[in-house]
């Protein structure tokens, strides 16, 4: 894998030369490679595979869409094993436990899922963790903490990321799991903000049968989200399923701050009244009061295309660094927001502003929140969910309704548009009686000759960059010449086996000269993006 993405990274492996569709191949299969070997090395690795694609500032975008793919089916383990688990966990409380199915309902990395009856009659499936599996995890964790830890002294890979932090990250986080009286409280919660909601189906806890290895839930059938002829067969109308699943997701982020973070179409199916039904909590994202009142700014930002302002916004919340030149980033942003809130709407604009946001943050000084990275993950299974049933699904329009809250400041209240106005009222006024100190600070350090006045002039600067380059690359195409006329005089002497020496330092050399033409085209395109040399 190290050779492959130092053969990647090289422009003259690329037959017809080197662009980005090239680079995007090379990447697509170099990511479908990454998955296969993390399916064979097993739980803790699929479950860190899972985790990672939501890091697009950590991955490329290709490894991103790859390992979203990545589901966690594995084989399962056998009946008698399971029993053996639920007689452990549970003790006497088994006897509650009649007709349980041998066959498992499915099989993951974590658990198995086996259908039974209780003695009350009640229907149940029981979520079984596989057996010696925390001690698996454990040492799995402690091997990817060193691996951390070596890229992290790499001079170009740990450049810019912390990946000790995301690997103690992803611990504390793949440990959690393993608790699933932990799931039983998200699933109990995910069920109370939806109790109201006859669409929206969560089966409920059975708390006496459920420990930190075995979890007990309601029995829910249901066609998957995704079946549409199955669904057209039961007579539910595909379109207003796409519809519910939505508007339950905007709910969840808008109105609860606490969301499903894993709703892929396993995930998701419909009862025959044509309910919308949620399944495995094991993974779930809360928004906080402060991410949503700052989410709002954003969407205000957004709707008056205010490129400048929405980028504050993401200074003020640290997902850009502060002391990044903003002008690249307004730029991209602008184009972003002009592709997206241009009608007519695309019916995938979701997908682009996810595919546009992760080319954004890769290889930038960007952290996005795995919280706000969960969020548009979902949204776009949702919208590809959507327009599989739907070919006139359109996710923008149905989300309308449930922006309006954020568009004001907390969402609690009309009055809040009014408070945000006297908010930045108070703001402007502050400055304002600010301005005569920091006039006066000025005017002393002109007098005392302290004051420094910095010019960027953004142009300038460019072809500065470009001029160093160029004469880099000049001294290094006369030192290559000058390095292969002495191999050749070697070669035609006495000793023709010295002519290797110039040959071996000439590889560097020409190794440079590469990159550095590289640059020249990589600034070249820069300079073609819209507004880059206003």
């Amino acid at each position: 894998m190290v050779v492959g993405l130092w053969w990647d990274a090289i422009p003259w492996t690329y037959p017809g030369g080197v662009d980005d569709e090239r680079r995007a191949q090379r990447q697509r299969r170099r990511a479908h490679w990454l998955t296969a070997r993390l399916l064979g090395l097993g739980s803790a690795f699929i479950k860190l595979g899972q985790l990672l694609s939501a890091r697009p500032d950590v991955l490329p975008a290709g490894y991103v869409e790859e390992l979203s793919k990545l589901q966690d089916q594995v084989p399962a383990f056998p009946f008698a094993v399971a029993q053996g688990l639920l007689e452990q966990e549970l003790g006497e409380r088994c006897a509650e436990i009649i007709d349980l199915e041998s066959e498992p309902l499915g099989a993951a990395s974590l658990a198995q899922v086996h259908r039974a009856s209780l003695r009350s009659g009640r229907q149940v499936v029981l979520k079984i963790q596989r057996p010696g599996l925390e001690r698996l995890f454990r040492l799995d964790l402690d091997i990817l903490q060193q691996v951390a830890a070596v890229l992290q002294r790499h001079p170009r890979w740990g450049a810019g990321r912390d990946w000790v932090g995301i690997a103690q990250e992803c611990r504390r986080v793949l440990v959690r799991e393993l608790d699933f009286r932990i799931e039983a409280e998200h699933a109990a919660r995910f069920r109370q903000q939806f109790l109201d909601d006859p669409l929206i189906n969560v089966p409920a806890v059975i708390w006496e049968l459920s420990t930190r290895r075995v979890l007990c839930l309601d029995y829910m059938p249901g066609i998957k989200i995704n079946d549409r002829s199955a669904l057209v067969e039961a007579g539910i109308d595909p379109a207003a399923v796409a519809e519910r699943g939505a508007a339950s997701y905007l709910q969840q982020l808008v109105r609860y701050g606490f969301f499903h973070a894993d709703p892929h179409p396993g995930n998701l199916a419909v009862a025959a009244d044509g309910a919308l039904i949620y399944y495995d909590f094991g993974m779930m994202g809360q928004i906080s009061q402060r991410l949503r009142n700052r989410l709002g700014r954003m969407v205000r930002a957004a709707a008056a295309r205010d490129a400048a302002a929405l980028v504050e916004e993401l200074q003020a919340a640290g997902v850009i660094a502060t002391d990044v030149d903003p002008g690249p980033v307004r730029r991209l942003v602008r184009v972003m927001l002009n592709d997206a809130l241009t009608p007519p709407f695309s019916s995938n604009v979701i997908e682009k502003l996810s595919g546009d946001l992760y080319d954004l943050v890769y290889g930038q000084p960007f952290r996005l929140p795995v919280e706000l990275i969960f969020v548009m993950r979902a949204l776009s299974t949702f919208e590809g969910v959507g327009r599989s049933l739907d070919p006139a699904f359109s996710l923008v329009a149905i989300a309308r309704p449930y922006l309006l809250p954020l568009m004001s400041a907390s969402g609690n209240g009309p009055n809040d548009f009014i408070n945000e106005l006297g908010r930045q009222a108070a703001e402007v006024g502050s400055r304002a009686l600010g301005l005569p100190r920091r006039l006066e600070e000025s005017l002393a350090r002109v007098e005392q000759g302290d004051l420094q006045v910095q010019i960027r002039a953004g142009e300038t600067d460019r072809l500065l960059r470009r001029l160093a380059v160029s004469q880099q690359l000049g001294g290094q195409s006369v030192l290559l010449g000058a390095l292969v006329v002495a191999a050749s005089v070697l070669g035609t002497g006495g000793r023709p086996a010295l002519a290797v020496l110039p040959l071996l330092a000439a590889l560097p050399v020409g190794y440079g000269w590469i990159r550095l033409q590289g640059r020249l085209r990589r600034d070249a395109r820069l300079e073609q993006l819209p507004g880059a040399r206003r």
